[in-house]
């Protein structure tokens, strides 16, 4: 599931966005989703969007959020903390269609 969601975003992320950051913490079972998600989607995601920043923000004990820049410096987060891989996906998804 959270492949067909990365596969859909395609090489469109620079249309609506300028960055995308991943905060984690590397060890919390809370992170785990975000953990999965990095693991599994970050090579897709970036061989699709080569030149566009994609962030991975490791920190002990940070809660796990998906951050997203668009133009003029406006930024939109989401808590992904206790979620699989699937749903971060689908949250990425969703900052990726939305407009701040």
């Amino acid at each position: 599931m959270a492949a067909a969601a990365v596969r859909s975003l395609g090489s469109s992320l620079g249309k609506n966005l300028r960055e995308i950051r991943v905060h984690l913490c590397q060890t919390s079972a809370a992170s785990k989703g975000a953990r999965d998600f990095v693991e599994q989607h970050y090579v897709a995601l970036k061989q699709s969007n080569p030149d566009f920043p994609i962030l991975i923000r490791e920190c002990s004990g940070v809660q796990a959020r998906l951050w997203a820049r668009y133009d003029f410096g406006k930024e939109s987060s989401v808590s992904v903390d206790n979620m699989s891989a699937d749903q971060v996906a689908k949250s990425l998804q969703t900052l990726v269609q939305s407009k701040p």
